[in-house]
């Protein structure tokens, strides 16, 4: 055996809801301005596992398939005449987030960073091009 070599590998616990929470919250501050202004109010929620509800909405047939989701009405859908809706939120999953983190070996923000991008994105009614400009302007 060499000198490094260690019995027990030293693995910590996988990164808890509130971890995947706080990395959330640092890539929304890193979205640009002319944006951030008007993604105030929607809400982040962090659950383990999307709901068998969400799953039959969207016809997904595995809940570890989706790694996020925007819930509220698009702003390019939305008027003035509009009545009082549900607030806007977004939801991360974090074991299907942590699966897609095993399997690609992303950087656990980034991956992160990438699944809030696409949900804001819902949120503005962004194309998917839009949408790689502005994780290219994120990277900046």
């Amino acid at each position: 055996m060499s000198a490094s070599y260690s019995p027990r590998p030293n693995f910590g616990p996988p990164p808890s809801t509130d971890d995947i929470a706080e990395l959330a919250e640092r890539a929304l501050s890193a979205i640009p301005a002319r944006l951030a202004m008007h993604v105030r109010g929607v809400g982040i929620m962090v659950e383990d596992m999307p709901d068998d509800e969400a799953l039959e909405e969207l016809g997904i047939d595995s809940a570890w398939e989706l790694t996020g989701l925007y819930r509220g009405t698009p702003i390019t859908e939305r008027s003035v005449t509009d009545v009082t809706r549900q607030p806007d939120m977004i939801f991360l999953f974090r074991e299907p987030i942590l699966l897609e983190w095993i399997e690609t070996g992303e950087e656990l923000y980034k991956l992160v960073r990438a699944v809030l991008v696409h949900e804001i994105a819902h949120h503005f009614g962004f194309s998917d091009e839009d949408i790689s400009v502005l994780e290219a302007e994120m990277d900046e």
